[in-house]
């Protein structure tokens, strides 16, 4: 594990500790995609399908907000990054590729959609993995050094409002097995109030559906 993937110190910004755990959501997601389709038919197809589109749609949303709205902020904080964002977005348009292909696949019963599911998953959970290892090196010491707090949360606001409404109690359940608590509450606390008082119920939704998923009892 990189030592950027290490518990931070206490004294490390909101910035780098909301980006490490929205990146250990992506590697959670991706393999238990990979894994859940290793296990079907034993996991509901419609469980299977909304881990797909939960996959896809904040995967995209995620580069999206970091070419459109970071890369930005970053650029303008420190210059010296510039060339090395160009690189990372340009394996964003890489990975959108693999999401296009995942995207599609239909999940049906029998073997053969089998196979192309996990194919499809495997693709991008690889492509998730070589792409984190190449941004967060340059990334995380930028979050650190560079982005003041105030420059972050206007970021973080404008992310919170643009997610997509795809499973989102997945979300939840993820950063809570990617986080300690004081980390995980960072990221909730911006949600809007409707969606806080829903919590323990997103918890719950999350839960039931991560057991299936994992191939064990609802």
């Amino acid at each position: 594990m990189s030592d950027f993937m290490e518990r931070e110190a206490p004294q490390d910004p909101k910035a780098f500790v909301e980006t490490r755990l929205a990146h250990e959501t992506h590697r959670l997601a991706t393999a238990l995609l990979v894994e859940a389709a290793d296990r079907r038919p034993a996991v509901p197809r419609a469980a299977l399908a909304q881990l797909r589109d939960f996959v896809v749609a904040n995967l995209r949303h995620h580069h999206e907000t970091e070419d459109e709205l970071l890369w930005p902020l970053i650029a303008a904080a420190a210059p010296a990054a510039a060339q090395e964002l160009a690189a990372l977005s340009e394996e964003h348009a890489r990975l959108d590729a693999a999401l296009d292909r995942l995207a599609v696949v239909a999940i049906e019963a029998g073997r053969p959609a089998r196979v192309a599911l996990r194919e499809a998953a495997v693709a991008v959970q690889e492509a998730v993995q070589a792409h984190l290892l190449h941004e967060e090196p340059v990334l995380f010491p930028v979050l650190r050094e560079h982005i003041a707090p105030s420059e972050w949360d206007d970021f973080a606001h404008k992310v919170i409002a643009s997610t997509p409404p795809v499973a989102g109690h997945l979300m939840i359940g993820f950063l809570d097995e990617a986080g300690a608590p004081a980390e995980v509450e960072l990221i909730l606390k911006g949600m809007p109030e409707p969606v806080r008082s829903l919590l323990p119920e997103l918890r719950r939704q999350a839960a039931s559906d991560l057991r299936v998923l994992r191939g064990n009892a609802a």
